[in-house]
């Protein structure tokens, strides 16, 4: 970790807190020389697989033979994890270096985001990175990510969330998340819903861009022994394999693969080796993974319904055992709700415990609501403690799965560290 100076400084500057103004960043970067505009970028947005789909790219980049950064959120375990080059960590001079650096050039109120996202622009420029992949924050017209020009944009899919911020409904979410889509630009997504992709369609006509949809324009076909094909925009690949767990991620791999697709117009030499074995070795922590087998232990940083729901589906078809035990903590912010009656039934005993951040929801909020679809239901605050419950209740032939915050994720696999 970087000196505990660097970090207290970040810690101030209020990792909670949403701006839905671009101004303060923007003036930064340009304080800066906008080190945002000194390469090309992708950049990825969506409400679930965003960070999935942009490990995908990077790692077929790089199987290319190029120069990639990679910057998402949020980290697990070390902040160095949103800072990537060819899948390195940032280190943590430069990290600290950096810090001070930008730290001397804010004049004005800034997010614990924008000042990262502006870390990692400066990184990657001082890197001499060839492509740079960003995950989208939250939003998108509005998210620092947002003020570099993208040689593509992805829009993973659009569900309910962050309401307060983006909007009640499909429609309005759509609308902030496609603000990622630039004049003359290119989205590739694999939002299904009539009403986001009319919202999606429309803001490609106004900026003159173009829209390709999974489905429609690429295309996957699974195949034996967890393999599958895609046909796409121009490109065909087949015997494909992916190691992330889960059938949506063959959907992910198809929306990235059309971005890839997208770059190899515009000059980048990827060939479809480099497609094989950079979905082949792809690597995306907190997601369906797996930390302790006998019983086993998977860890998912599900965080909303839609991805409750992806998380049921993968629960049912994609692992086998006899008797689920889940353990859950959510944000206050999120609709606990909404997902607990997709994951509780399915769970033998529900375990409720309390992630170690301010916006953490107390477990015994979450009580009566449990107890709706569980008869075994235990309150336990400490993650470790309630980790232990677990594994005292499972046995070898049962599952244990952590879900409902990456933050609780992270505390979880902080314990297996080596």
């Amino acid at each position: 970790m970087p000196p505990q100076d660097s970090l207290d400084y970040l810690s101030k500057l209020n990792g909670g807190r949403i701006r839905l103004s671009l101004g303060p960043v923007s003036r930064l970067l340009d304080r800066l020389n906008n080190p945002q505009e000194q390469y090309r970028t992708v950049i990825v947005g969506g409400s679930n697989g965003k960070g999935s789909i942009a490990a995908m790219i990077s790692s077929v980049l790089l199987e290319g033979r190029l120069r990639v950064g990679l910057y998402t959120s949020p980290h697990l375990i070390d902040i160095r994890e949103r800072i990537r080059i060819d899948n390195c960590m940032i280190s943590v001079e430069e990290l600290a270096g950096l810090i001070e650096e930008v730290r001397r050039e804010v004049k004005e109120d800034i997010t614990y985001f924008e000042f990262v996202t502006t870390l990692a622009f400066l990184h990657f420029c001082r890197r001499d990175v060839d492509v740079a992949v960003l995950e989208v924050g939250m939003g998108g017209r509005l998210d620092a990510t947002n003020l570099a020009i993208p040689e593509v944009s992805v829009i993973s899919n659009i569900s309910l969330e962050h309401t307060e911020y983006l909007g009640g409904n499909l429609e309005a979410i759509a609308w902030e998340k496609g603000g990622i889509i630039k004049a003359g630009g290119i989205c590739i997504t694999a939002a299904k819903q009539k009403g986001v992709l009319n919202v999606l369609e429309n803001i490609c006509g106004e900026q003159r861009a173009r829209l390709y949809q999974l489905g429609k324009d690429m295309k996957i076909r699974e195949a034996r022994e967890g393999t599958f094909s895609y046909k796409g925009i121009e490109k065909s690949y087949g015997n494909l394999a992916c190691p992330l767990p889960g059938r949506h991620q063959m959907e992910n791999a198809a929306v990235a693969l059309g971005a890839i697709e997208i770059l190899m117009s515009k000059g980048f030499d990827i060939d479809a080796g480099a497609v094989a074995r950079g979905l082949r070795n792809v690597e995306w922590e907190g997601r369906l993974e797996v930390l302790h087998n006998s019983p086993m232990l998977i860890v998912d940083g599900a965080h909303n319904p839609a991805g409750a729901s992806v998380l049921c589906r993968a629960l049912r078809e994609d692992f086998s055992y006899r008797k689920l035990v889940l353990l859950f903590g959510v944000l206050s912010d999120k609709d606990h709700k909404a997902m607990l009656k997709k994951l509780a039934p399915l769970a033998e005993w529900v375990i409720l415990t309390k992630p170690k951040e301010k916006r953490a929801l107390h477990p015994g909020d979450i009580l009566p609501l449990a107890r709706m679809y569980s008869n075994s239901v235990e309150i336990i605050e400490d993650s470790e403690q309630a980790l232990s419950l677990a594994f005292t209740l499972a046995g070898e032939d049962d599952l244990i799965c952590v879900t409902g915050s990456l933050f609780l994720v992270g505390e979880i696999k902080r314990l297996f560290l080596p």
